[in-house]
């Protein structure tokens, strides 16, 4: 199917060459006022202004839709996630607002291992159909491409069936979907004491069958103080590899200790989180290829504060935006809030949030070269907005819905 949308207020992101984009560049998003885009079997196949229509198209298709007032982005790209969970966990919401702290949560069975423990009882089917209703309403807030986590399993049973779910929400969803593997999240409680003992798990029992069937695009690692260290994130890592797992890393979420330049000398696509940098941790993110993904809306939910954004950028870091969306610390998937609380709290400009949200994202599960930006050639992964003034309108008026319609592999959902 051929679709031609004319007088478009604003196309934005066009790239002719796509590549990660970093430091005061971020700031550079390439528009083109009064525009026209020919969609063509769910690819970009061509766009200009309006001026260039009868020059580049001398014959029109029959599907023409006049998009007056309204903007054209690529969709969303949102390369963190743990969308796949059992149950919500809005009673930790409210032990928090009682002034609970995480270790009483914790200590109530609460957290992670909450999280772990209603998995392990949840069938497949039931894993699969909440995450797809999950799906589906960030698709219809924008979102084209997206990463999801296992790591509430914690078991080999149950880290295996997230993943299956992964693989069968790939082959049913039209959204591009990268799949990582999260065992090492947290320590079980029966490995409390004997972390080799878990280790030796998830490199024995889960790798080599998640390899055999497939189930992964990355390695994921929670390195942090009280959870793994900078040398358990490296074996780990380093088992994945040699199981064509790339890692993309949790990291310097509440602590500094390592993480950053044992993500980098790893080769990870991504470290994620950075809520806590030193200025060493920033120089080496600066001079690396790997991607800083910030999480805004964790530290906005959890109270803490937010990444060093502004730092990251004129320091010329590699950024992206995503959501972290999960049940414990950031409920919510919603790229539009993560894009304006980027702008509101972390004083990103709005171009350069877009940016970070889309092609920065997109490089993020090494999508760049598909999705992220207008171009030619890649998929029509497409947020309408509603009539609004400017692109800054979208970031500044943080509460109302502005996207009209979206459109995945050429097909409004």
């Amino acid at each position: 199917m051929t679709t031609l949308f004319t007088h478009i207020q604003q196309l934005v992101n066009i790239r002719e060459q796509s590549e990660v984009i970093r430091g005061k560049k971020l700031a550079e998003l390439p528009v083109i006022d009064n525009a026209f885009l020919l969609v063509e079997d769910g690819i970009i196949a061509e766009y200009g202004h309006m001026y260039e229509l009868e020059l580049k198209l001398p014959q029109l298709p029959n599907n023409v839709i006049d998009v007056s007032g309204q903007c054209i982005l690529p969709a969303w790209c949102d390369s963190h996630t743990h969308i796949i969970f059992a149950r919500s966990r809005e009673e930790e919401f409210i032990y928090k607002l009682k002034g609970m702290s995480y270790a009483d949560i914790a200590a109530k069975g609460g957290g992670i291992l909450n999280s772990a423990r209603r998995l392990n009882e949840a069938s497949e089917d039931e894993l699969f159909n909440s995450a797809w209703k999950r799906l589906e309403e960030v698709s219809k807030m924008g979102t084209g491409a997206i990463e999801i986590k296992s790591g509430y399993g914690l078991t080999v049973e149950g880290e295996l069936k997230m993943l299956r779910v992964i693989k069968k929400l790939k082959e049913r969803s039209s959204l591009s979907i990268k799949s990582t593997f999260l065992g090492a999240h947290t320590f079980p409680v029966a490995f409390k004491d004997d972390h080799a003992g878990y280790i030796e798990q998830v490199i024995n029992e889960m790798l080599p069958v998640i390899a055999a069937e497939k189930l992964a695009d990355y390695i994921d690692v929670f390195c942090e103080n009280g959870f793994f260290s900078v040398e358990e994130m490296e074996t780990i890592c380093k088992a994945g590899k040699q199981h064509g797992l790339k890692p993309k890393l949790h990291i310097n979420q509440l602590n500094s200790i390592g993480g950053i330049q044992s993500a980098i000398a790893l080769g990870a696509i991504s470290a994620d989180h950075l809520e806590t940098m030193t200025d060493a941790d920033i120089s080496a993110l600066s001079t690396s290829n790997m991607i800083g993904t910030l999480l805004p809306t964790a530290a906005f939910f959890l109270r803490m504060p937010y990444q060093p954004a502004r730092q990251l950028i004129d320091q010329d870091c590699a950024i992206a935006l995503a959501t972290d969306y999960n049940p414990g610390s950031s409920p919510s998937g919603n790229m539009n809030f993560v894009v304006a609380l980027s702008c509101i709290q972390m004083k990103m400009l709005p171009e350069e949030a877009i940016n970070a949200a889309t092609i920065n994202g997109a490089f993020a599960m090494e999508l760049g070269q598909e999705l992220g930006s207008i171009s030619l050639g890649k998929k029509a992964n497409l947020i309408f907005t509603k009539n609004i003034p400017s692109l800054a309108y979208l970031p500044y008026s943080f509460g109302q819905n502005l996207v009209d319609k979206v459109m995945i592999n050429g097909s409004f959902i």
